[in-house]
């Protein structure tokens, strides 16, 4: 098998993964799951379409990620990992859109606007 490369997206996060057959390491931006995501909960999320098809110890991920929050690059290196898998295995498709890792989440930040603390937070108004 040769290396399948898929880009996933979460709020600012992008995730570049190079998936090649393995003993199950991910490699994030040269440095260990664990180490990268501390937090169980994290690694959960980024291995769960894998523990899905039932593939974890199939195969090596090689991941460049970058931009945003812990959180958002998570669901980003999860939108990855899914998408590399469709591609190795488009039967699969089916299974993982059905949980939902198919779908990039389209929500993002709204933007602060002029005259106001945050987005849509107002100044407090004084009559007098």
């Amino acid at each position: 098998m040769e290396v399948i490369n898929a880009l996933g997206r979460r709020k600012a996060a992008i995730a570049r993964i190079f998936v090649s057959e393995g003993k199950g390491e991910i490699t994030i931006n040269k440095r260990e799951l664990t180490n990268y995501f501390p937090s169980p909960m994290l690694q959960y999320i980024v291995k769960q379409p894998l523990n899905k098809l039932g593939v974890a110890e199939k195969y090596d991920i090689k991941v460049n990620l970058d931009g945003g929050g812990y959180n958002g690059q998570a669901e980003a290196l999860r939108l990855a990992i899914a998408r590399a898998l469709v591609k190795i295995n488009p039967e699969d498709k089916k299974k993982l859109k059905a949980e939902g890792f198919m779908t990039r989440d389209p929500r993002q930040v709204e933007r602060k606007k002029p005259g106001q603390p945050k987005a849509r937070k107002r100044f407090q108004f004084s009559k007098r």
